[in-house]
């Protein structure tokens, strides 16, 4: 794929991925752009079709994994998850640096491919602040904030494999990650290290 080098966030579900996420869209919305995933389970309240998600059926999705249509892909509570070639191109056609929300599933089948992104972890301080997070979100039942909390450990685990990220955000203070996170882009920024050796 040619165009800016990637960014791949990653880490598990009420670490402030999309919080921060949001914050480098809004404040920088001409030199980052969102890969959008797709997903077959429904939209929560508030989300909308090609923005949040592209919202398919599992046929649908499975027919395109199956065509080589998809850099990465993973199934999570019943549901299958995945960013596909063409929600990058997408971004990158814009002239954009394209940036990935992924779980460590898709981490590791991501350093399988040619992407060459930066990977950058976002982390809770701890799994008690979490599951706090979790349930102040008051999006889940409570057998899907088991599994999401039985999800992070499993994710904070695997990440602490050497060399798996090039930086690890530890989020106890929102604008002090977003600070980190933005110090890093624009170190990586500067560099050049965004665009691709031709």
């Amino acid at each position: 794929m040619q165009g800016p080098r990637p960014v791949v966030l990653s880490g598990p579900s009420g670490a402030g991925k999309s919080t921060l996420l949001k914050k480098l869209l809004k404040d920088y919305e001409n030199v980052f752009g969102f890969s959008v995933s797709h997903t077959t389970r429904q939209p929560r309240p508030g989300e909308v079709n090609g923005k949040d998600y592209h919202f398919v059926t599992r046929e649908e999705m499975q027919k395109e994994i199956d065509a080589g249509e998809f850099i990465e892909h993973a199934e999570f509570s019943g549901n299958m998850y995945g960013t596909s070639k063409g929600a990058v191109q997408a971004v990158q056609a814009q002239s954009q640096i394209c940036v990935l929300d992924i779980d460590i599933q898709g981490v590791k089948n991501i350093k399988r491919t040619d992407l060459n992104p930066i990977y950058i972890s976002v982390q809770p301080p701890s799994i008690d602040i979490l599951e706090k997070r979790l349930r102040d979100r008051k999006t889940e039942t409570e057998d899907s904030l088991l599994k999401r909390l039985t999800a992070a450990r499993v994710d904070l685990e695997l990440s602490k494999e050497p060399g798996l990220f090039d930086l690890v955000i530890i989020n106890d203070d929102l604008e002090k990650a977003y600070s980190e996170l933005k110090e890093v882009l624009q170190e990586v920024s500067r560099l050049g290290l965004f665009c691709r050796a031709p």
